[in-house]
């Protein structure tokens, strides 16, 4: 059951503020809060598209989606031997989802959804929480078109949390705390709207409008 005095409304003030929660695990019901001092961000102007992801986008034997099963994808990333999403932190972002705040990009193959990420929308911030992904590409893929979206749609910041080599390799950077909740500032008081653009353009318009910003 989840805690009273954790609501969507308090999650919603807490990412504004610049932190979020975490759990120890699926099974663990304590939550806490976490505001590092190297915060991982991906320019959204800074996304590298190496020779493999290229191939893989231009192969398109894929189909892109935009919260085409924003649960199954929240479900998806958390399904994985350690996870700080437990049955609370669920709930939260589904009901964010209902409320327009949470989104989700997916990639689906003829098998059912291959890849894809979900996060937070406050102004013109994209807080990134998880992805996954089944197969070699899917989770790259799925960066690609989220960062290509972000830029049409008038987002100004990617917060990635924290770095892993695999985000890095992507073109994803750490900044200092401070720097950090500048930016943030700077996107809560812009406007974006993550709904504003649903087509999805083909595979060379993202490789060319990475190619030319990166």
């Amino acid at each position: 059951m989840r805690p009273p005095e954790l609501t969507p409304e308090i999650l919603v003030r807490a990412y504004a503020s610049g932190v979020f929660p975490m759990a120890e695990s699926r099974d663990s019901d304590e939550i806490y809060w976490v505001d590092p001092k190297q915060r991982g961000i991906l320019p959204l102007d800074g996304f590298r598209i190496s020779r493999s992801l290229r191939r893989a986008l231009r192969r398109a034997d894929y189909r892109i989606a935009l919260d085409g099963d924003f649960a199954a994808a929240v479900a998806a990333c958390a399904d994985r031997d350690e996870t700080w999403i437990n049955d609370t932190i669920y709930a939260l972002y589904i009901d964010l989802h209902r409320n327009g705040l949470a989104h989700s990009l997916e990639v689906w193959d003829e098998t059912g959804m291959i890849g894809a990420v979900y996060g937070v929308t406050l102004g013109a911030a994209f807080f990134g929480q998880v992805m996954f992904s089944r197969r070699s590409h899917p989770s790259k893929i799925a960066l690609a078109y989220l960062v290509d979206h972000l830029r049409r749609t008038g987002f100004l910041l990617f917060d990635t949390q924290f770095i892993t080599p695999h985000l890095a390799s992507l073109g994803a950077v750490q900044i200092a705390r401070a720097d950090y909740h500048e930016r943030l500032r700077a996107a809560l008081a812009a406007r974006a709207d993550f709904l504003s653009a649903t087509d999805i353009p083909p595979p060379q318009d993202v490789i060319q409008r990475n190619t030319q910003t990166s």
